[in-house]
């Protein structure tokens, strides 16, 4: 449904099929048949906010009976290989699918449908870039150090490069990594760069950027997906091993590495910034030097050709926000970058979609927004929402603070009294429900006598928490008899004991006067 989403809303936009099925990485008979049944439901983008997942799949697909006549379709890519290998024929090759198949195609149409295949295979053709329309981004392969002034590390940084196809006008800046966080953050610095957004963005095929096929993922990432949203731009990543898809960027990667990276290589950079700022000053160079065959430079390209077709920028720039998934734990919290965040009791065990901002933590189920906190930068940290406590415990009713300790009772009772001051120590019991059941559950590994035994330990020294426990039995320090605190032995009464009204300063620093002199004096006497 998120696809669907995506070819919906570039649609409106303006592209082509091709350009919607290369950027949402499916055929472009896929794109037909979506619009077609977009068509068809009377949908247009954008969609009405009711409308969920589940219901838009619904309108969509309904349910039809299947075609009883529909015949399988041979893996034309298998085809392929197998005729490159000595001695195989097409006519062996739709013998064999013919054994398998006996209803498949008869042989003049299995030929007819590989030739129409084979026609898409390696073709060539010389790119011709509209203006304002693609812009091709990719990281070097030579890197940069960066020396830390303080300890004298040495770190690596990453430099981030992106060319406009129609002037050749180019951008270029160093990250520290090549992490989602820098590569949507350089995305954001190359169209203010630009001072416009163009209609398609090429990424080369890296996985930060571009996801494995997955079933719970698209091939794009979702925070990726997000930004083009947010800019109107379509991602159209290029072919895997196909270097000719961005020969743009690919020569441009190598002249800043020439004409940028080369000279900076002997110089020494203490900050990020140093090197950025060294880094753009021989970019500005390098859109100002003319071509080498033609009579004009790349800035003049840019705005003769490119600045005028790119779209505007939007009001304020794209807010990095991180994608993910958790699921519900039997205390209805999910763990979020080392913090608990509620939601409605009634997901619990089921996987939910998690979007993180550098200040808000929304969670997400099957598109439609369950629960909302301001995110937590402590670790450990439980934000609970009290309206998404269950109402009596009604339904999960087995989950309460006292089967807990019923169960911990059958350790023995200092593992109950361990359980209970666990609960306690939390302001809704409810958030104490995972280390509870972690210090209940070593009782299968150590037994139930040691577990007593190392709660008893734990209540003693005040370690009151699962990781005090499993620590105790994993150097079994439970085994070890605590020895019994000897009472300790008043001081005898001498006249050399000051005793404890000596040591009480007075609250304000004032010059000591005579009375206050003669009556510390007669206290040391005493």
């Amino acid at each position: 449904m998120r696809t669907i989403r995506e070819v919906l809303r570039l649609k409106q936009q303006g592209h082509s099929q091709r350009s919607i099925a290369s950027s949402c990485r499916i055929s472009a008979t896929t794109v037909r048949e979506y619009l077609y049944r977009s068509e068809v439901a009377g949908l247009v983008w954008p969609l009405p906010s009711a409308i969920t997942d589940s219901a838009l799949e619904q309108l969509l697909y309904p349910t039809l009976p299947a075609s009883p006549d529909a015949r399988p379709v041979p893996n034309w890519g298998c085809v392929a290989g197998e005729l490159r290998r000595k001695g195989v024929t097409l006519f062996l090759l739709w013998e064999e699918y013919r054994a398998v198949h006996p209803n498949g195609y008869g042989y003049s149409r299995y030929c007819e449908l590989f030739q129409g295949y084979s026609g898409t295979i390696d073709p060539r053709m010389r790119q011709v870039h509209k203006a304002g329309e693609k812009l091709f981004v990719d990281y070097a392969g030579m890197t940069m150090r960066v020396i830390d002034r303080s300890t004298g590390e040495v770190v690596t940084a990453q430099i981030f490069v992106a060319t406009l196809g129609a002037s050749d006008y180019t951008y270029a800046e160093a990250t520290w990594s090549q992490s989602l966080p820098d590569w949507i953050g350089s995305h954001v610095h190359a169209l203010a760069f630009l001072g416009g957004v163009p209609e398609v963005i090429v990424p080369d095929n890296l996985k930060t950027g571009i996801t494995a096929p997955c079933r719970y993922e698209p091939d794009v990432n979702p925070t990726y997906l997000k930004f083009a949203e947010y800019y109107g731009v379509a991602i159209i990543p290029a072919r895997v091993a196909k270097p000719r898809d961005k020969a743009k960027v690919e020569n441009h990667v190598l002249s800043v590495e020439r004409r940028v990276l080369a000279p900076l290589r002997d110089r020494v950079f203490f900050t990020l910034d140093e090197l950025n700022r060294a880094i753009w000053g021989l970019i500005e160079q390098l859109n100002n030097h003319p071509f080498q065959k033609l009579d004009t430079t790349r800035r003049q390209l840019f705005e003769r050709l490119d600045a005028p077709a790119l779209g505007p920028l939007p009001i304020k720039p794209y807010v990095l926000g991180i994608w993910s998934k958790a699921r519900v734990n039997i205390d209805y919290h999910i763990e979020v970058s080392r913090s608990f965040y509620s939601v409605p009791y009634t997901f619990i065990k089921k996987e939910m979609d998690v979007h993180l901002t550098d200040r808000i933590t929304e969670v997400f189920h099957k598109g439609d927004r369950v629960a909302s906190h301001p995110r937590s930068d402590i670790a450990g940290t439980y934000v609970t929402d009290p309206a998404h406590m269950p109402k009596g415990h009604r339904e999960y009713a087995e989950w309460t603070p006292e089967r807990l300790v019923r169960w911990a009772r059958e350790s023995g009772g200092s593992t109950a009294g361990m359980v209970e001051a666990i609960l306690q120590r939390r302001v809704h019991p409810q958030q104490g429900f995972r280390s509870c059941m972690g210090v209940i559950g070593l009782a299968k590994k150590y037994g139930p006598e040691r577990l007593d035994a190392a709660c008893r330990r734990g209540l003693a020294h005040g370690a009151i928490s699962f990781k005090s426990v499993k620590s105790i039995l994993e150097n079994k320090l439970d085994q070890i008899q605590t020895p019994e605190a000897e009472p300790q032995p008043s001081l005898p009464d001498h006249a050399n004991i000051r005793g404890a009204r000596y040591y009480e300063a007075p609250i304000k620093h004032a010059k000591p006067t005579p009375q206050t002199t003669l009556s510390l004096l007669e206290e040391e006497e005493r």
